[in-house]
């Protein structure tokens, strides 16, 4: 494409982006899925207008549109979050992980595309939309919420497992050649890591003086500037960009410029995202989403199963109630650029053609669904309500029935039933009354009657007359 090609391109992009978004938010629908949608409607594979030809023409601007999208994250998430939410938040998100990863790792295997697209597919499944989930709190009005803070202690842990996972991923994707090669890139990433994790943690001072500048302009150049050579050195040494945009984001995250940074990197996030959901809609062909249908209603399907149980049980160990176990079992469905980032990265590795299209399709269903389930979760509150009071009714049918205590005389003339003070009309085996007043059975008084039980205690019950 000619420069003036590519400026149309990129111009009729955003417009047709901003003009589908605008149509489904007045639905109450999320930007990301609307955003791959006008990416695939005008996209080569779709007939009609085409306004891109090949999304390779957009690579740049999607790659920094991810780049930042992760930076951003990075500025969002506090190491404090995981002091202050203690075991029990690492618990919480570690209960969402273990069901909602597993259960992707069972479902990549039972689809039999292969053990790297397994790994992929778990990640996919695995993960929560960290936008979609904050935008659903604020639109809804529950970001201040007790259970609000539970939910993005969740968002946190799984943020950093995906940093894990993603340099892990990263050699097996590549194709290494043998356990050798695999284990040193692996170290090799995971060191990268540990050297920014450590200057995240002891030298986010000394980084935020390098860039610290009192013009906007030389402010914004700074900041971006290390934010994207962090992410070119990280894709350099192995580990993808996106991991080193958000170790970046994570660094001048704990500096006091940081509410000065997010303000002024927003809106080139949210531009520049736009332009990476959208080139990713426009390498998938709407006739592959068709053929992997049945895959994605089942992963959908089980996700929603899997997002539901787990906001249930951490709900529980939190001793919530049914009003903020709905709303936390079902404002995490939500799947979005997570995804996209490892359906990016297993296109790059060259796997099975049909892991982008069934990613688009999964994200496509769960990013609407999601939105539409916290905003019902009344529902399931009401359901949940419906269950506890059950509950208390339903033991209480089981549970065999009392027998009247006796006031006064029975019938017969004595205390027991049969008309003497024991069953056959004589006295307690044992030589004593029946228990209240007379002999125990043992032949002693009774506790509160005689020596047998003791001095003192309430006073003997009157034992009664035997029947003539």
């Amino acid at each position: 494409m000619g420069h003036a090609d590519i400026l149309l391109a990129i111009g009729a992009a955003f417009l047709a982006a901003a003009f589908l978004a605008r149509l489904g938010s007045r639905i109450g629908l999320p930007t990301i899925p609307l955003f791959i949608l006008a990416g695939i409607l005008l996209g080569p594979h779709t007939p009609g207008l085409v306004i891109v030809d090949d999304a390779n023409d957009l690579e740049m601007l999607s790659a920094l549109g991810l780049v930042l999208l992760l930076f951003y994250l990075g500025l969002e998430f506090h190491l404090d979050d995981l002091k202050n939410g203690g075991t029990r938040l690492l618990a919480a998100g570690g209960i969402y992980l273990l069901l909602n990863i597993g259960a992707g790792l069972g479902f990549g295997f039972a689809l039999g595309w292969g053990a790297r697209e397994a790994l992929v597919l778990a990640g996919v499944i695995g993960i929560s939309s960290s936008a979609i989930v904050t935008k659903i709190l604020i639109d809804s009005g529950r970001i201040r919420r007790p259970e609000t803070r539970l939910i993005l202690g969740i968002i946190v842990v799984e943020d950093i497992f995906l940093a894990l996972y993603l340099a892990a991923l990263q050699p097996i994707l590549s194709g290494a050649h043998g356990p050798a090669e695999m284990i040193f890139q692996a170290a090799r990433a995971f060191g990268f890591l540990l050297v920014l994790a450590a200057v995240a943690r002891y030298g986010s001072r000394v980084a935020g003086r390098l860039i610290a500048v009192r013009d906007g302009e030389l402010f914004v150049v700074s900041f971006l500037g290390a934010a994207v050579l962090t992410a070119g050195v990280s894709e350099f040494l192995g580990v993808t960009d996106a991991i080193g945009a958000f170790m970046a984001g994570l660094i001048l995250g704990g500096t006091p410029l940081a509410p000065r940074i997010r303000g002024l990197v927003h809106p080139l996030r949210d531009a520049f995202a736009a332009i990476f959901f959208f080139t990713f809609g426009l390498a998938i062909d709407p006739g592959d989403v068709v053929s992997v249908l049945g895959p994605v209603a089942v992963a959908a399907g089980l996700t929603i199963s899997v997002n539901v149980a787990a906001g249930l049980i951490v709900a529980r160990l939190h001793r919530y109630g049914p009003g903020p176990a709905g709303s936390i079992a079902t404002t995490l469905v939500a799947r979005g650029e997570f995804a996209l980032i490892l359906a990016a990265m297993a296109a790059a590795a060259g796997l099975d053609a049909r892991l982008a299209p069934f990613i688009a399709g999964y994200v496509l269903v769960l990013a609407v669904v999601g939105p539409i389930m916290a905003g019902h979760a009344h529902w399931l509150t009401l359901a949940l309500q419906t269950a506890e009071g059950a509950l208390p009714a339903r033991r209480a049918a089981r549970a065999p029935a009392a027998a009247p205590r006796a006031v006064g005389p029975q019938p017969g003339g004595g205390a027991h039933p049969g008309g003497g003070a024991h069953p056959g009309g004589g006295a307690d085996p044992g030589g004593g009354a029946d228990p209240g007043g007379g002999a125990h059975p043992s032949g002693g008084a009774h506790p509160g009657g005689g020596p047998d039980g003791g001095a003192g205690g309430p006073a003997a019950v009157p034992a009664a007359r035997p029947a003539r």
